[in-house]
């Protein structure tokens, strides 16, 4: 078990989006967030007090959590001064990077002599089957979206969220770092070998009573072509009965590729649902899930209001405004 409260380290993450895993501990989490550890040049900001290790320590933090996405998920040799200085005071480490803590010597060494621990949230730990395609009992419902990045997981918990409280039976599925962190549980999805990844998806949605919704969190995005897998595997394994589409409608280029343009809505929406219906022929999408942070408030909701003349579809920003319109599909159903 990882031990709380965090100390949430950004790092030198360049803007607030490279802190994503840790953005979503803190607004999905904060009872577990202490503060932030930010080295020079630090772009992001979560709000949270400004702590050393000693002043965290103090404060009662137990797991330094690495808070930072970068591209290729890779331990920078800049944290390294840090990370070690954080295991001699006495914290454990977590990280969700491709790169293992683990499998760096020197913080190794370190956390053997000092009894710390280390935690690769990214690397299975479960023996996964490979698909079979069998239909099982019970209703899901995956988030699919036109770009990585674009608040896949906000929306899976946001709508896990209002599902409970509309009195329906819901549990979020986490597929991704920042998502287990946040639970404790999940699938560290695209870190699992190829052919075992949609047999994962199944595996972590089991069958389940006739009236439960598995809200399985989303990952990359059929157009990108660096993470198209994965969101392919969440598809064929979730066998989702429903989709909702996400979005971010200020974004100039497909994140982290310059030379390929964000698609339309409309584009998700006639590449996902056939691409679905292969696993589940019932498939519908279900809603519009939209990022507005970067608008103020009256431009969001006039661009909400115009995705839902233009798509029937209800549409909403689940964190800004919440859920609700969307778990109200979804109980229809």
């Amino acid at each position: 078990m990882i031990q709380t409260p965090y100390l949430l380290f950004l790092g030198d993450a360049p803007d607030q989006l490279a802190a994503k895993v840790a953005q979503g501990v803190r607004d999905w989490r904060p009872d577990n967030a202490v503060g932030q550890f930010r080295m020079e040049g630090c772009g992001a900001d979560l709000g949270l007090p400004d702590m050393d290790l000693a002043a965290a320590r103090a404060a009662g933090a137990k797991t330094l959590v690495i808070g930072v996405a970068n591209r290729g998920g890779v331990i920078s040799a800049a944290w390294k001064k840090v990370l070690v200085a954080a295991l001699e005071e006495g914290f454990d480490l977590a990280s969700g990077l491709h790169n293992r803590l683990r499998d760096e010597p020197d913080l190794l060494a370190v956390a053997e002599a000092t009894g710390q621990a280390l935690h690769d949230v990214r690397v299975p730990e479960v023996s996964y089957p490979i698909a079979n395609g069998v239909k099982r009992a019970g209703k899901r419902v995956l988030t699919v979206g036109t770009d990585c990045s674009v608040g896949k997981m906000y929306t899976s918990l946001a709508l896990d969220r209002a599902m409970r409280a509309r009195g329906m039976t819901s549990t979020f599925r986490a597929t991704g770092q920042t998502g287990i962190l946040v639970t404790g549980d999940g699938v560290p999805l695209d870190a699992v070998v190829a052919d075992f990844m949609a047999g994962s998806v199944e595996w972590l949605t089991p069958e389940n009573d006739a009236d439960h919704w598995d809200v399985i969190e989303g990952q990359g995005s059929l157009f990108h072509v660096s993470y198209s897998g994965v969101t392919m595997a969440l598809m064929h394994g979730g066998q989702p009965d429903a989709l909702i589409l996400c979005h971010e409608p200020t974004r100039p280029h497909m994140r982290g590729l310059p030379d390929y343009a964000v698609p339309s809505l409309e584009a998700l929406r006639d590449l996902a649902l056939p691409v679905a219906r292969i696993a589940n022929p019932a498939c519908v999408v279900a809603g519009v899930a939209v990022n507005t942070q970067a608008m103020d408030e009256q431009a969001a909701r006039d661009y909400l209001a115009k995705l839902e003349d233009s798509m029937a579809l209800p549409a909403t920003d689940p964190y800004r405004f919440g859920a609700e319109a969307l778990a109200e599909a979804l109980g229809t159903m």
